[in-house]
């Protein structure tokens, strides 16, 4: 039993998505096919992305709600930056200036935790609403559409395609390249690397991990800029599936990404977590959006069912381990100065 469910619990999720695969497409004709498969990886590329780097910060045992406001700004500012002329409509580059802007505002998060030694959720609560104003105040608040046709044309580069019931094009993207080259890096980061081993130490007891030898500070600052590079890169993504910019879109999405993380095992309570959970949450939530919308049910209901399967991915995560809970509420009580760092 052990075995089956992984040591995340990345079976249980693998094992969910099995079952909903076989009871939609018993009810729905056509649903078992190559085409649904293309469509839920194409839904999954942005939350993934923002999934990695939310995995990241849980598994410090810290929440971020920032990414959503920190992916938009990203994305919207070198689109703006695109359409002035201020910067070379090359699809390569408006990637690295959108992760290299997320990454600065991900380095924003980590020097305010360190120098106030507050809550990574409250923390980000804020910055949230800072970068949102500051986006709409300085950058702009108008629809971008004037971007570039390499950016605009990417959405239909294919490595693959087939074609719907109904006749229209499904394919396998480009994107699922540097999306799967993302997931490895990160992957391998936290298996293979000092500070991946630190990452989990630290949300095990940040305590325990500096008397470790551990740097704390150098670790915390270097998951906060990695996950803020990998929100602006899900920005660009976003951007770039759309084919224009909209500074109103992404936020509000965050519900979304933290259960598809806590539904692939990471817990809440930080130290456990996996890239390979992450991304099973992620396609268990797509799929179940996906399923909703071929069973017409109304798009009302998706936020209630993801906020069901959140629930109880966080009661089942207490009912395992019932110390989380104690262990939860003695680290907010570090961070409000009782603490170090």
């Amino acid at each position: 039993m052990v075995h089956l469910r992984g040591r995340n619990n990345e079976g249980i999720t693998a094992l969910t998505i099995v079952v909903l695969v076989l009871i939609v497409g018993a009810l729905t004709p056509g649903f078992w096919s190559l085409a649904t498969v293309f469509n839920v990886l194409r839904n999954s590329y942005e939350p993934l992305l923002f999934a990695l780097g939310v995995l990241l910060i849980l598994l410090m045992g810290g929440i971020d709600v920032s990414f959503d406001a920190i992916g938009i700004f990203a994305a919207y500012s070198t689109a703006v930056l695109t359409a002035d002329g201020r910067l070379a409509g090359d699809l390569g580059l408006m990637f690295v200036v959108s992760t290299l802007i997320g990454l600065g505002l991900g380095a924003v998060n980590a020097l305010i935790v360190s120098l106030g030694k507050l809550s990574v959720l409250i923390v980000t609560l804020g910055t949230r609403g800072i970068f949102l104003g500051l986006m709409l105040t300085l950058v702009g608040s108008a629809y971008v559409t004037n971007l570039p046709k390499t950016l605009q044309s990417f959405d239909v580069d294919y490595l693959l395609r087939t074609h719907t019931a109904t006749g229209q094009v499904a394919g396998l993207q480009m994107l699922v390249v540097p999306v799967a080259v993302l997931c490895l890096l990160v992957a391998f980061g936290l298996r293979f690397t000092v500070t991946g081993r630190g990452i989990y130490a630290i949300g095990g007891s940040e305590e325990a991990a500096r008397r470790a030898g551990f740097s704390v500070g150098t670790i915390k600052a270097v998951v906060f800029c990695c996950a803020g590079g990998l929100a602006g890169a899900a920005g660009m993504v976003h951007v770039s599936l759309i084919g224009y910019a909209n500074p109103q879109d992404i936020v509000g999405n965050e519900l979304i990404v933290i259960a598809a993380v806590v539904l692939g095992g990471a817990s809440i309570f930080g130290g456990r977590g996996s890239v390979g959970g992450t991304i099973l949450g992620v396609l268990l939530i797509e799929l179940i959006q996906y399923c909703l919308i071929i069973l017409g049910v109304p798009s009302s209901w998706d936020d209630v069912a993801i906020g069901v399967l959140l629930l109880v991915g966080i009661v089942l995560q207490v009912g395992r381990s019932p110390a989380g809970v104690a262990k939860l509420l003695v680290r907010h009580a570090t961070t409000r100065g009782v603490g170090h760092e």
